[in-house]
């Protein structure tokens, strides 16, 4: 595909009201066809209830913000792609699970076993009874990556810098999800996740991937020691970063796992095309530019922010994505979450 046609894409996803038929925010995505009948989808700070820190699209519910903008936010989002969500207790492990043991519809949005408080006891019971099961909340299932063969359920990895990295056997008609921060990368998420779509029919050889918005290597500090660690791990993810300190580069270290499960280096799709057109078409939006003249986590004007972006998926230097070093730095105790999700359609 080429930027023109990429271009073309972003504004016919993006020419659509911000609100639905009852006046509810509209997530602002960014989709991309990363195989045949199958779609990623990037969320953005845009088209959400939430407010302050967790302005305005926070999907993570463990954050501290109130479950009902949460619960809002993710029934939008299922209702805007157009698909049931499966969200996981992500703990940075290197453990994945098969959705298809597990699903069932527990939330309006889907299947959530991640622990958040997304909705009131009231909405809870409400659900339970629409699809005949209890009202107790569901079990936390703690994982870092899902698999599915289902057609319409979204697998959702929370993000805030750390890497979702988002797979697919067309063929087989697989998907996986894997959330890969450091540990997570160190403990072997995404073979474990590849793993369990072969064990489901897929093959390595045919899996295509992309990698979502993380923190880049420029920008990702860490100690000598764990940056030293992380390179004997993953030889040339050493790096020094923009703030003078080591650093450590996950993205780099997420391809070398791919290529260690036998996911083929021509497989991987980037998402580098997709994110800069809708960067570049967000450049002047109002609700982004409200933000960042409220978040204290930069130049409050949305031109200065821009100038500085090196990395459209940099989660850091793009203002379009949560980012919890970017929060710490601005001294907040707080922030949100993206959601990174994959669907059979």
């Amino acid at each position: 595909m080429t930027d023109k046609q990429y271009d073309d894409a972003i504004l016919d996803s993006n020419a659509i009201d911000p609100t639905d038929v009852d006046g509810n925010p509209i997530p602002v995505t960014i989709p991309i066809m990363l195989a045949p009948g199958v779609k990623v989808v990037y969320t953005t700070r845009l088209g959400g209830t939430s407010e302050g820190d967790y302005a305005h699209c926070n999907l993570g519910g463990k954050s501290g913000d109130d479950p009902n903008h949460v619960l809002a936010n993710r029934v939008a989002l299922s209702n805007a792609i157009d698909a049931k969500l499966s969200l996981v207790s992500q703990v940075h492990s290197g453990v994945a699970v098969d959705v298809d043991e597990l699903f069932v519809m527990n939330r309006p949005f889907g299947f959530d076993v991640s622990g958040g408080k997304g909705e009131t006891a009231q909405q809870v019971g409400e659900t339970a009874q629409q699809v005949g099961e209890t009202a107790d909340e569901p079990a936390v299932v703690e994982a870092d990556g899902q698999v599915t063969a289902q057609k319409n359920v979204a697998l959702g990895m929370f993000a805030a810098d750390c890497l979702p990295v988002l797979m697919a056997d067309p063929e087989a008609g697989v998907i996986g999800a894997a959330h890969c921060g450091r540990r997570g990368l160190q403990n072997g998420v995404i073979g474990a996740t590849i793993e369990k779509m072969v064990s489901k029919g897929a093959r390595p050889e045919r899996i295509v991937a992309t990698l979502g918005p993380c923190i880049c290597g420029d920008c990702y500090e860490v100690g000598g020691d764990i940056a030293d660690e992380f390179d004997a791990q993953f030889p040339g993810t050493f790096t020094l970063s923009r703030f003078g300190q080591p650093g450590i580069d996950i993205a780099a270290a997420a391809l070398q796992e791919l290529a260690k499960a036998g996911v083929p280096a021509d497989n991987v799709v980037s998402s580098r095309a997709r994110v800069n057109a809708a960067t570049q078409y967000l450049s002047e939006d109002e609700e982004l530019a409200e933000i960042c003249q409220a978040d204290g986590e930069g130049e409050p004007q949305l031109a200065e922010r821009f100038k500085k972006i090196r990395r459209s998926l940099c989660t850091l230097e793009n203002p379009l994505w949560f980012s919890h070093r970017r929060a710490t730095i601005a001294g907040k105790a707080h922030e949100g979450r993206m959601l990174a999700l994959i669907v059979r359609e």
